[in-house]
């Protein structure tokens, strides 16, 4: 039975033309959600564009290193609940400009934590943080409780986003979650320096796929679709004061290696095709995996998708994506 907590009610995504952004503006829409999203670049072929979802919602333009926009977007449309998922999400892109990163990762979580804090028709405010948070740690699989201690400029900005958010909390009681998950995989991915977007491309293209690093890296890679509903399900259960406050990993607790990742799509894409690997990508932690126990016991929350279901779906997605643009 799908839940009407979502009927009519006022909500404000950030990051709403994100990979991540983009499916969960449609799923509250499709839930009877007002969604107002905050959009600082347009992008004409965004899934929330492309799917016709952005003509759903109320948009906004501008960035989350504007306070007073956001002050303004929380006010004027009585918003009720907060995703933060807006972000800059591109390791290398952090690397090549550690400042503009923590702008809009530091600087824009701290102006809407404030922004929330300030306004008293908001009940609950979601922050997307990240496993990379949690830094290189020698004990895996990472917990909730396990230190954050990201040391590179995008694990950084992480860790400070996910203390601010608890801080928050601690200090002025605002209802706020966060949330750490592995990395997202699914269609409406168009960073095509992504391993999975970019491996289907090239596949599609006849060109052999690019792996930046050695391939040795494991990764723990979360289908969207799973995420959307860990978000939602986390919002709909902060009803209980008790989880205010409160950190949640969601994942699907696998280890898999770039290569290994690669090799998969090759072989369910049927390609002949052999990975062309640079051994370039610097400052990448080089083992990582979540624990989603607390999830599962506290939310009795679980991933619907398999590694393989999600990459069926994923690779689908882009077959009709790229068959028309």
């Amino acid at each position: 039975m799908v839940s009407r907590f979502w009927q009519n009610r006022n909500v404000f995504v950030t990051g709403c033309t994100g990979l991540l952004g983009s499916w969960l503006t449609i799923e509250l829409v499709e839930r009877g959600a007002s969604v107002t999203g905050l959009i600082r670049d347009l992008v004409p072929k965004s899934n929330l564009s492309w799917s016709g979802f952005i003509d759903r919602v109320n948009i906004v333009r501008g960035e989350v290193e504007d306070y007073l926009l956001l002050e303004r977007c929380l006010n004027e449309y009585e918003i009720d609940t907060v995703f933060h998922l807006a972000a800059q999400t591109i390791v290398a892109t952090a690397n090549r400009n550690p400042v503009s990163t923590f702008e809009t990762n530091i600087k824009g979580t701290w102006n809407l934590l404030e922004a929330c804090r300030r306004n008293p028709m908001v009940k609950r405010v979601v922050v997307a943080s990240s496993d990379k948070a949690y830094g290189t740690q020698k004990n895996l699989p990472y917990d909730e409780v396990t230190p954050l201690e990201g040391r590179h400029p995008y694990d950084v900005s992480k860790s400070c986003a996910d203390l601010l958010s608890q801080a928050y909390f601690q200090t002025f009681q605002l209802p706020v979650c966060v949330t750490r998950c592995g990395n997202f995989y699914g269609g409406g991915d168009l960073n095509w320096n992504r391993i999975v977007p970019g491996t289907i491309r090239s596949v599609i293209l006849s060109e052999p796929p690019v792996i930046r690093s050695d391939g040795t890296l494991i990764r723990d890679y979360f289908y969207i679709e799973d995420a959307v509903a860990a978000y939602m399900l986390l919002a709909e259960r902060m009803t209980k004061p008790e989880l205010n406050g409160e950190a949640f990993n969601f994942s699907n607790e696998i280890q898999v290696t770039v290569r290994e990742l690669v090799e998969k799509i090759l072989r369910i894409m049927k390609s002949n095709l052999r990975a062309k690997v640079l051994n370039e990508a610097p400052n990448e932690i080089m083992h990582q995996y979540l624990s989603a126990k607390k999830a599962r016991e506290v939310l009795n929350w679980k991933p619907k998708y398999t590694l393989d279901q999600g990459l069926d779906k994923t690779i689908a997605w882009y077959q009709g994506f790229l068959g028309q643009v």
